[in-house]
């Protein structure tokens, strides 16, 4: 798994201790796998160990100790600090919804193989939807659990508690005392499963976040776009997150993103060309998908919508939704998440 990809070193915090505990020498075996101790123990947030090394190393000590259940003992341990400044923008999100797509869009600040997002409900239970845990390669069982058990964690803590999870999925066989995990989900959990899910109320994704803060998460966010290179990241995507930022704020013009990226406005829109996009289709696409979410995911009046999305007024807005969705703004919130159109598949860029 990542042979050469890097993960943050507080991906393993608390391994040393928990180690200890279970009797065997947490110290040596990060000697083994050259992971620098200080790196993951030290105050440094930024500091990064190789990803391969993360799983050879909790894969490892779960057999070496015979501790089938550790990457969910580590998980006990974690929390959103773990993301380092991306917990700063989560946590500060309005609703569980937002907070999962700010993780989504973000979570290669802390690897950029590891995956989160909702999905479909893999059982096809009406009114259930999941929050799948992945890779872009193939997930080691202690890495699976640990990162599925963080993400529960991270969920019970923006939800305010219990949050009506319905079952765990799991991608790896039972270990010899599975009912440990159901102890620790609070849930049943089933294994051998294509993937790693939480099946949770289709509801879910609107609740708010307690001490969500919109100007907060700006802030993070902002500090995230400028500290951290997306992996493989075109103009189309740095475009589009000046115009994520600028939404709501006034007008979205390319002169304004063009001096945000530091370059002419005609070079961003020959840019823009040879990735088969526009200045125009991009600020399209990102005022639909957050009118989406703005629609789906709260109950702010629609006046407040079109202005967060840079229109002038709700008529506006209405007859932008109708060209998007095909529908009303109304009924598409009366309807939920369940009666979206899928939306077009959208250009190759590159």
């Amino acid at each position: 798994m990542g042979t050469g990809s890097l993960t943050r070193a507080r991906a393993l915090r608390g391994f040393v201790a928990l180690v200890g505990e279970l009797g065997g020498d947490g110290a040596e075996l990060f000697a083994r796998f050259r992971i620098p101790i200080d790196a993951v123990e030290g105050n440094d947030p930024d500091a990064l160990v190789p990803t391969r090394s993360v799983a050879r190393v909790l894969e490892t000590a779960a057999a070496e100790l015979g501790c089938g259940d550790l990457g969910l003992r580590l998980a006990q341990r974690q929390g959103p600090e773990i993301l380092g400044p991306l917990a700063v923008a989560v946590e500060a999100s309005p609703t569980l919804g937002a907070a999962l797509d700010c993780a989504s869009r973000y979570l290669y600040v802390h690897s950029p193989v590891l995956t989160v997002g909702a999905v479909p409900d893999p059982e096809g239970v009406p009114g259930v939807t999941g929050v799948a845990y992945g890779s872009t390669e193939p997930l080691p069982p202690q890495v699976a659990d640990l990162g599925t058990g963080v993400l529960h964690r991270i969920v019970s803590l923006l939800a305010g508690g219990p949050y009506g999870l319905r079952s765990v999925h799991l991608p790896h066989e039972a270990p010899p005392a599975p009912e440990r995990f159901r102890e620790f989900f609070g849930a049943e959990v089933r294994f051998d499963r294509p993937a790693a899910v939480l099946r949770v109320p289709g509801d879910l994704l609107r609740r708010p976040v307690a001490g969500g803060d919109e100007t907060v998460r700006a802030i993070a966010i902002e500090y995230l776009e400028t500290h951290f290179a997306r992996p493989g990241r075109t103009v189309t995507d740095r475009v589009r997150a000046a115009v994520d930022r600028s939404l709501g704020t006034g007008p979205v013009r390319i002169g304004s993103v063009a001096r945000l990226l530091r370059v002419h406005p005609r070079t961003l829109q020959r840019h823009l060309a040879a990735e088969g996009t526009t200045f125009e289709t991009v600020v399209d696409e990102a005022r639909r998908d957050t009118a989406e979410r703005l629609i789906l995911r709260t109950d702010l009046p629609f006046t407040q919508v079109a202005a967060m999305v840079g229109l002038a007024e709700q008529s506006a807005l209405s007859r932008a939704a109708r060209r998007w969705f095909g529908e009303s703004p109304r009924a598409l919130r009366r309807a939920g998440p369940g009666g979206l159109p899928a939306p077009p598949v959208p250009a190759a860029h590159g």
